[in-house]
């Protein structure tokens, strides 16, 4: 199974979360778990990103909110878990 890299703006993401929604980071660490064990399927609806963001992934945490990841052999670099790749 992958290791999980939460890049700085994830991270300051992951606080914004706990302090305002602490609901729903049960619902993102489900979803950063199945990541690791299946990176390209499973909840939060996978798709693969187009254009400048070309290789990264990104699961649904809410209609809004999106993680985008990037997938290594060995982990997942998590680059955002707040707004939308289109933002």
């Amino acid at each position: 199974m992958r290791t999980t890299r939460i890049q700085p703006e994830a991270l300051e993401h992951l606080s914004e979360w706990a302090t305002y929604e602490p609901k729903l980071l049960k619902r993102i660490f489900r979803i950063l778990e199945e990541c690791c064990r299946t990176p390209f399927e499973g909840i939060g609806k996978p798709e693969a990103l187009k254009g400048d963001k070309r290789g990264l992934w990104s699961r649904r945490i809410t209609d809004e909110h999106r993680i985008v990841y990037d997938v290594t052999d060995s982990e997942i670099i998590v680059h955002a878990l707040k707004g939308h790749y289109e933002d």
